[in-house]
């Protein structure tokens, strides 16, 4: 089968032919239908996120079940599924306390690059290549564990299912089931990539009466509207905190997201919460960088800071709802595609979203 393989950090990806074993134990094998493109897979790309190489990136993917291996229950061949890039075991201490995407059962082998025994299901000419989140869904099959895959209605489609893995499910459920978000509320999200327009769209669906979107690009801020942002600042045209303090009686939002994983953009964040409010940070930054806070006006200001990491997800409860949401209307998911690409066409599409031409591009196989 053809996959996209990262040999080297800071080099294109290459599309090859390699070597797809069967599911053993436990685990699917998937047809891949499409894949977003996340800046999380960039982090591995640039080894800002450090990951044992070759890799296969992807991890926001949906497709059909091909086949399944010994013991496998949840799915069977034909099944429509969208890929949790966290497989939760259900049983765990995080799994049974409220915090299923911290699920004990999978860091070590998700950041090892290795199915949950340890080993790999593919390889070229003999070389291992490595599996980004259990899942490496930049390719037309993919072997995953069972409980990575949560099956989803059939009448919806594919590649906007594919989105649920990652971006719909991360901004979304940090509004919900993180910050809880209450109707009356303003709310400022830093960021109106694919992560940032859930947020936006969650606030609005929880009743905030202003929901503020802050970005560099124009475009960006303009689609932030049609999902619900009432006020828009271009932050390399004005100060974005002082900007959300004009909109809010002088004292901030009520709740602050940061969707772009930059410890600069966390700390205006920070800033432009008002005392008492609530900060939760979504996007990922690079290993090993830090932010600061006022040791002294940081505990007088009685703010929360939290983060979400996968919107603290439950998968096989929230997946399919929010799947459900966009097939009732109440989610926006068509509109955050704003291009498709074919595999061949990988490195463009991360191009495209470096650029902020993109609220998500899809690669969609045939």
């Amino acid at each position: 089968m053809r996959a996209a393989v990262l040999f080297e950090p800071n080099t294109p990806l290459q599309v090859e032919e390699v070597t797809l074993q069967e599911p053993q134990a436990n685990e699917v094998q998937v047809r891949i239908a499409a894949c977003g493109v996340c800046r999380s897979d960039h982090h591995v790309m640039t080894g800002a996120t450090q990951h044992p190489l070759p890799v296969v990136p992807g991890h926001e993917g949906a497709g059909v079940v091909e086949a399944v291996g010994p013991g496998v229950t949840r799915v069977k061949p034909g099944d429509h599924v969208v890929l949790s890039w966290v497989p939760v075991c259900g049983e765990c201490f995080y799994c049974l306390n409220g915090l299923p995407s911290q699920c004990g059962t999978s860091i070590e082998p998700l950041w090892d690059g290795v199915m949950l025994d340890g080993t790999s299901r593919l390889s070229k000419d003999g070389q291992t290549l490595y599996h980004y989140t259990a899942l490496a869904s930049f390719a037309e099959q993919a072997v995953v564990p069972e409980t990575c895959c949560v099956p989803v209605r059939k009448d919806a489609p594919l590649e906007v299912a594919a989105l649920i893995g990652c971006a719909v499910t991360t901004g979304v459920g940090a509004v919900i089931r993180r910050a809880q978000v209450t109707p009356g509320s303003s709310v400022a999200v830093f960021g109106c990539g694919g992560v940032g327009l859930n947020i936006v769209q969650a606030s609005a669906l929880s009743g905030a009466v202003k929901v503020i979107g802050v970005d560099l690009a124009a475009d960006k801020l303009e689609r932030a509207v049609t999902f619900g942002a009432t006020h828009t600042f271009n932050a390399g045209e004005a100060d974005p905190v002082e900007a959300i303090r004009e909109v809010t009686n002088g004292r901030g939002a009520d709740y602050t997201f940061e969707a772009i994983g930059l410890p600069s953009v966390m700390q205006q964040a920070i800033d432009a919460a008002r005392r008492g409010g609530t900060i939760v940070l979504v996007g990922l930054g690079p290993h090993g960088e830090t932010i600061s806070l006022g040791a002294g006006s940081f505990t007088r200001s009685d703010k929360i800071l939290t983060s979400a990491y996968y919107g603290m997800a439950d998968p096989l409860r929230d997946m399919p709802m929010y799947l459900d949401w966009y097939m009732s209307g109440k989610l926006k998911l068509e509109e955050l595609i704003t291009r498709t690409f074919t595999l061949d066409e990988i490195n463009e599409a991360f191009e495209a979203m470096l650029a902020g031409e993109t609220a998500r591009g899809v690669i969609v196989f045939d």
